[in-house]
């Protein structure tokens, strides 16, 4: 079953609303229907108790209104894109988690009701990141001008080529340029920290981090040779990198996991480092699994 659809969070909250707009924005891109996915529950203090049905009829009555104004006002804003929205009884993540097995990318914010604007991602986004069975879009920064170049990450990792290959996808999609950014760390010696000399050379080491990098990027200019590819080896840590560059950037790709991580389990150091304080969305790329 081919996946199209694009599925969004909405809570009705600041972030929601950005992250409903960054949906429709990408399914115009894609030729694909939003489905607008706003997930509640009313086990409040006694409310399983006597009139429970009544209860929940009038949550969904207001939620269900809440989604149809927001899909109303979209479908304004973008006549040609197919727009639905549904309220559903649950919790969010479990929800959005669901939706993931059979959509084509999920669409959250960075912070749902209560959280504070701009600082770390909500507890649900970093949920649904880390378990979505699809890829994750999490919108933060500068959502509505956020207009410039992919951005990823390309590592050594069992699946850095096919976050790579995501990313120009990405890049061809959006007629966007791409900066393919490989970090590395200098070895540090191990035993006698006192040493006369470096037991390698560091201007030999760039070189290997970008002729590795250069390789790695060559089949995919191959595939894509309409993206105007960057690249960029820095000795630094990849998740300050990636964040530094997110400023100027329309879209970080990032990995699911890094290195030593069960596949599909985990988020690693660095994708959590860029989904925590990026300046643009983040798009979470799944590992192929065979």
């Amino acid at each position: 079953m081919e996946r199209t659809d694009i599925v969004v969070g909405y809570d009705g909250s600041a972030s929601s609303r950005a992250a409903l707009r960054y949906a429709v924005s990408q399914a115009r891109l894609r030729n694909a229907p939003v489905r607008v996915l706003a997930v509640f529950d009313y086990n409040w203090r006694g409310a399983r108790f006597g009139g429970a049905e009544e209860l929940e009829l009038t949550v969904r009555q207001r939620i269900q209104k809440m989604v149809d104004e927001a899909v109303t006002e979209m479908r304004m804003a973008a006549p040609g894109v197919n727009i639905s929205g549904t309220a559903q009884l649950g919790s969010p993540g479990p929800a959005l988690l669901a939706a993931s097995r059979t959509a084509a990318v999920v669409v959250v914010g960075s912070r749902g009701h209560g959280g504070f604007g701009g600082l770390m991602l909500g507890s649900v986004g970093q949920h649904v990141a880390t378990h979505a069975q699809c890829p994750v879009i999490v919108v933060r920064g500068k959502v509505d001008t956020a207009e410039g170049p992919v951005v990823v990450g390309a590592d050594a990792s069992e699946h850095g080529d096919h976050t790579l290959g995501v990313a120009f996808e990405e890049a061809d999609r959006r007629k966007a340029p791409l900066i393919a950014i490989r970090a590395y760390a200098l070895p540090v010696p191990y035993g006698v920290m006192a040493m006369s000399t470096m037991p390698y050379d560091p201007d030999e080491l760039k070189r290997t981090e970008a002729e590795a990098l250069a390789n790695s990027v060559r089949p995919w200019r191959e595939k894509y040779p309409d993206v105007e590819v960057e690249t960029l080896v820095a000795q630094a840590s990849a998740g300050r990198v990636l964040v530094d560059v997110s400023s100027s950037a329309g879209l970080v790709v990032v990995g699911s996991h890094g290195h030593g991580v069960i596949a599909g389990t985990l988020l690693g150091s660095i994708s959590l480092q860029v989904l925590h304080h990026a300046d643009c969305p983040v798009l979470v790329v799944r590992p192929v699994t065979s």
